[in-house]
């Protein structure tokens, strides 16, 4: 089934080469069903980049799904152009009376500052607090994650004695699980970051559990026992490049990163990455929509429950 977009979204043509199956708002309207409603807060740098990763990851749900992208109104940014984020965006503000059957709050740069020094911090509280009210079940990644567990449950962040950066083995703790159903006992994902999050933390909060966890990369995945709530800590939607890009520039900058850890064949930066990570990627992201988001949401978004 397809995910509906609007017409002229960059990522559109991009998924359409792979044979993705997008429809624009003209032809959904045509369509008489009710898709899931899926609003995406992007804080990412690269948007147009992310944007099409996680639409490529919604997309191997056999769902139709509904997407608008919302961005943050007290920050500017820098790497995507204005008319880019006034075209497809749409503020805080404007979303705020609106109910969503699922959401997805992205990571973003800002892991080196306390959450408090965050320019978006005051609002980006307001918009995880409506998500308890307005969403059924909200995904987080990597920062937005961190974000969230000390937002929601007082866990903190702790800054790394050097970077995670690499593709990493991940035990499955919950096999049995619904957000797990279909994983290998083990199975790989990225991870690109400077802060994480300790298992200890964790465990004192009775409302999460542990479902993954890497000896090197540390906890991957957490979930609020009630199904509302994900945090993956590493970034599953990555592409096969967005490693190396990452690593290129950080050469270019002159901050003499490691290579990232099991990514290129012998460690060579001008060998291909092999892209090890994809089919977990695709299970977590589906498994979400499938038992967390299409099988427990009301027809009617005016019954949702509020946790």
């Amino acid at each position: 089934m397809p995910i509906t977009i609007q017409d002229a979204l960059p990522a559109a043509k991009i998924l359409e080469s792979e044979n993705i199956f997008v429809m624009t708002q003209a032809r959904a309207i045509q369509q008489d069903i009710r898709p899931l409603k899926i609003v995406i807060l992007n804080l990412m740098p690269t948007k147009i980049e992310t944007e099409t990763q996680l639409l490529r990851l919604l997309s191997y749900s056999p769902l139709q799904l509904d997407i608008e992208f919302m961005t943050m109104e007290t920050h500017t940014s820098k790497n995507t152009s204005a008319s880019h984020i006034n075209t497809f965006y749409k503020t805080f503000s404007e979303l705020r009376e609106e109910k969503f059957d699922g959401m997805i709050i992205t990571g973003a740069p800002v892991e080196l500052l306390d959450f408090s020094e965050v320019d978006y911090w005051e609002e980006l509280c307001e918009v995880m607090e409506w998500s308890r009210h307005n969403v059924y079940s909200v995904l987080h990644i990597c920062w937005g994650a961190q974000a969230a567990l000390y937002y929601h449950f007082g866990v903190p962040k702790y800054t790394l004695p050097k970077k995670v950066s690499g593709i990493y083995d991940h035990i499955v703790f919950a096999p049995h699980h619904p957000l797990m159903r279909g994983f290998d006992e083990t199975y790989r994902a990225p991870h690109s970051r400077h802060t994480g999050v300790l298992q200890e933390d964790i465990n004192k909060v009775p409302e999460l559990m542990i479902l993954s966890v890497s000896r090197l990369a540390g906890v991957h995945i957490i979930a609020n026992k009630n199904g509302r709530q994900f945090f993956l800590t590493g970034h599953s939607e990555y592409d096969r490049d967005t490693l190396a890009k990452e690593y290129i520039r950080d050469v270019k900058k002159g901050l003499d990163p490691e290579i990232p850890y099991h990514y290129f064949p012998n460690d060579d930066p001008m060998a291909t990455p092999p892209f090890v990570w994809r089919s977990g990627a695709s299970l977590l992201f589906s498994n979400w929509l499938n038992y967390y988001v299409y099988q427990q949401t009301p027809y009617d978004l005016k019954d949702l429950d509020f946790i």
